[in-house]
């Protein structure tokens, strides 16, 4: 659980490992899922849990990197690194952005190339999936590289002058499993998930005092 609004995280509190193994296990007896989005985790406690589910699943699993929080907050503990790359390694696909890609990799990712090659260092070494996101470069383009490729697929993006960002990386690993579940291919996934996100942001209205959120419900208000 966070403290937060527009203007940043205030502080973190992750949920108890019990509560959460117990969540898990009454969802699943009642309602399996067709495909599983991991966001924000917060200790080495929670990762176990999850880890330990993901282990009797075999439906499509996206993992959102969320290390830091934009306002700088750190949203994963530091002992909990180590069994978070092991997650890794249980997941098909994984949404970092550059700058978390950064960090997992110990690459330098300011430059195309250098991303390619962080995005091919990463997938080889978890053999995951890997969609490097761009959104803090100046040209917001977003790479994605299959499991087992070498070679991957660049997404066009734009600048959009707007303080509505709180949560795009969210959304967008989020639009990407929709997608998969729905039957698309990966790069076509990515790509709705890239336009859902920036119709979103175009969408969005104006609140707070800070990075506001998206407009999510877009789809089901625009007209005809």
């Amino acid at each position: 659980m966070t403290v937060q609004s527009t203007t940043g995280v205030a502080s973190v509190h992750p949920i108890e490992q019990a509560v959460l193994a117990e969540t898990l296990h009454v969802l699943d007896e009642d309602l399996p899922p067709a495909g599983i989005k991991i966001g924000m985790l917060g200790s080495e406690a929670v990762v176990e849990v999850v880890a330990e589910y993901l282990q009797r699943l075999t439906c499509p699993v996206v993992l959102d990197t969320v290390l830091r929080s934009s306002s700088g907050k750190a949203l994963l503990n530091p002992e909990a690194m180590a069994p978070f790359r092991g997650l890794l390694q249980q997941v098909a696909w994984v949404t970092p952005n550059v700058d978390e890609l950064s960090l997992l990799t110990g690459m330098p990712v300011a430059t195309p190339r250098e991303i390619e090659s962080a995005a091919l260092e990463f997938g080889q070494q978890y053999g995951v999936g890997v969609i490097a996101t761009g959104g803090h470069l100046k040209t917001p383009d977003d790479y994605v590289l299959l499991p087992g490729e070498t070679a991957g697929h660049w997404l066009a993006g734009e600048h959009i002058a707007t303080l509505a960002t709180h949560g795009t990386g969210c959304a967008f690993s989020s639009a990407f499993l929709c997608g998969l579940v729905k039957g698309q291919l990966p790069v076509e996934a990515a790509g709705a998930a890239k336009e859902y996100v920036r119709q979103g942001m175009l969408r969005a209205p104006t609140i707070g005092h800070g990075k506001g959120p998206l407009n999510l419900l877009w789809p089901l208000t625009q007209k005809p």
